[in-house]
């Protein structure tokens, strides 16, 4: 991409506040092909990388009339190009794990405000209300700095305003004892943490985790061979003597998150859906596909682009989606790589 097409400047129909309602109605059987339509003519308008991209496919704007037309962004992308809307400002970027080999990859935010709102909201889609203690096991993303995974967890943190909430870095004893703490009192909690150090916890300090819910964010950041998920949740399970883990499906590159229920698969929120693509042909992807590489609409992404192509292979599930594997010419990189 040699030359950066100016665009004319042009706000979106709605305010940031009444943009977010309208995504939270969703739930109530809003339009979302309406809404995913208002987003794809603003994004095109106002960011200059998709709508060179857009251009290149032979996709101007008024060739696009249904969900079905609307062109994905390669993720790569945002690694490479500052995505984002030329007629706003940003207020916070954040950057990747940095496992690949190519650098990390960044998402400039509008309002963390709306992150904040938006991650409460997929949350409670899935699980109900928040509430109670957070303990975030999350090393690698608190080493590295400038994480989603870590504001959303800190936000969560101060909106249940719980004494036991807290990061947890290398200090595994006062995160045992805390564990302990909450079983003896029956206090409901949720421990979320990266794959490798939910493992390195559950072999060194065998637990039998009653009312403390465990969620792995996926990812073993080279410190261990790679697993399916079934394998990883079998031993955490056995180690930590839970009946159920939960899983997280986010990135950099996404506002929102979906959630996985063991058989059910992932569950988006209302307003993000998922699309499959066929591999040898990256402009072909419809409702009906049942799997192939998955392309994602976060319509929580305005500010950016909320219509992405990932590396990541997936299939359907009856309620849901799951993740398979990677494509092969994908590095290593963000959240729930289970391969």
């Amino acid at each position: 991409m040699e030359e950066i097409i100016l665009l004319e400047r042009t706000a979106f129909p709605f305010g940031l506040e009444e943009f977010k309602n309208t995504l939270f109605e969703l739930a109530n059987g809003g339009n979302f092909e309406s809404i995913a339509l208002e987003v794809f003519r603003y994004q095109f308008q106002n960011n200059p990388i998709y709508k060179q991209w857009c251009l290149a496919l032979g996709k101007g704007e008024e060739l696009v009339h249904s969900l079905a037309d609307i062109p994905f962004l390669p993720i790569s992308f945002f690694k490479t190009h500052e995505v984002y809307a030329s007629n706003e400002t940003y207020s916070m970027r954040f950057l990747s794990s940095g496992t690949g080999t190519e650098g990390r990859s960044k998402h400039f935010v509008r309002s963390l405000d709306l992150y904040h709102d938006i991650s409460v909201e997929a949350f409670q889609f899935a699980f109900g209300k928040l509430e109670g203690p957070i303990l975030a096991l999350l090393p690698h993303y608190l080493e590295n700095g400038d994480s989603s995974l870590v504001e959303m967890c800190r936000h969560w943190m101060d909106k249940t305003q719980h004494p036991a909430s807290g990061f947890y870095l290398k200090d595994k004893d006062r995160l045992i004892d805390q564990l302990q703490r909450l079983e003896e009192q029956k206090t409901p909690a949720w421990l979320i943490g990266v794959s490798y150090a939910l493992l390195d916890l559950a072999v060194d300090f065998p637990l039998r985790l009653k009312y403390v819910k465990v969620m792995e964010t996926g990812g073993m950041k080279g410190r261990g061979r790679e697993m399916i998920r079934e394998e990883l949740h079998a031993i955490l399970k056995e180690k930590l003597g839970c009946n159920t883990v939960y899983s997280e499906y986010g990135m950099t590159e996404l506002l929102s998150q979906a959630y996985y229920k063991e058989e059910a698969g992932f569950d988006c929120p209302p307003w993000m859906k998922i699309r499959f693509r066929d591999p040898r042909n990256p402009l072909d992807h419809t409702e009906t596909r049942k799997s192939g590489v998955v392309n994602i609409i976060d319509l929580a992404n305005l500010y950016s682009c909320s219509f992405i192509a990932t590396d990541d292979l997936g299939r359907k599930t009856p309620n849901g989606f799951e993740i398979v594997g990677r494509l092969d010419t994908s590095d290593l990189r963000g959240c729930n790589l289970l391969i």
